[in-house]
């Protein structure tokens, strides 16, 4: 097995919390605020582009409502979707 680099781990996460958050027809902003954590943190770690602490990783996925764990796994970027999500239809 070919060892896992920080650049790849942090993609690892960028990609998953995406698929999640997006998954909920989340905003970066509600997740920040569900989160307790800066948008602009948040935005950073969702492009892959910055380190994150234990407590940050805990709390995006608690935001999220799902475990460190599942942030962890192998995973690709989804696409990016421009603009806010559609809120779903009731009913």
């Amino acid at each position: 097995m070919e060892p896992l680099g920080l650049d790849t781990l942090l993609l690892y996460i960028a990609a998953n919390i995406r698929r999640h958050r997006q998954k909920h027809g989340m905003t970066q902003e509600a997740l920040a605020e569900r989160s307790g954590i800066d948008l602009r943190y948040l935005q950073q770690i969702e492009s892959g582009k910055k380190k994150m602490s234990i407590d940050a990783l805990l709390a995006i996925a608690n935001g999220l409502e799902v475990s460190p764990a599942h942030l962890l796994r192998p995973a690709t970027m989804p696409e990016a979707k421009r603009g806010r999500p559609r809120k779903a239809a009731k009913g």
